[in-house]
């Protein structure tokens, strides 16, 4: 971990391809990690899937709740009452996502950084090896989080927990 931390920003929006592995589990890590100092919310280019049962259990085994997320797009975020335009940072963790995200935060100046972000889905043939590869992606966003912006509020890094 870097000695000059950033500080958090007010608001920070997680994409990916489907909202349904690697967006919400960053949302889910992040708002564990910084709670309340911080606005996190998720989105994906698509919100054609459910939560993936993978995703879950691994942040279950870090201790991050992850099964009562529901999907979401880009689209569908003004009617969840979000502004695409409203966040400090969006933090793209696919490649289709961080175009999207910059062509629609081209209006508004928006902040957006690419973050590749292993993605898990169809790796791996049985189920040990495909919960490896969502552990990767889990742990290659704890990773970052904690690298960017330090420990979460009671000293929690998610690594306590294997």
């Amino acid at each position: 971990m870097g000695d000059l931390l950033e500080p958090l920003p007010g608001s920070v929006l997680f994409c990916c391809d489907h909202n349904a592995v690697r967006s919400p589990m960053a949302e889910a890590i992040m708002k564990r990690l910084y709670g309340t100092r911080t606005y996190v919310q998720s989105a994906g280019v698509r919100s054609d899937q459910e939560i993936d049962g993978f995703a879950i259990t691994a942040c279950k085994e870090i201790g991050v709740e992850l099964s009562r997320h529901r999907t979401r797009s880009f689209d569908q975020m003004g009617g969840w009452g979000d502004d695409l335009g409203s966040f400090d940072l969006i933090l793209a963790l696919s490649p289709a996502s961080h175009h999207l995200a910059l062509d629609l935060g081209r209006p508004h100046a928006l902040r957006v950084e690419f973050w590749p972000i292993l993605d898990p889905t169809g790796m791996g043939t049985s189920r040990e090896e495909r919960l490896g590869f969502y552990r990767q992606a889990r742990d290659m966003i704890l990773r970052r989080l904690v690298e960017r912006w330090g420990p979460g509020r009671d000293g929690w890094t998610g690594t306590d927990h294997r």
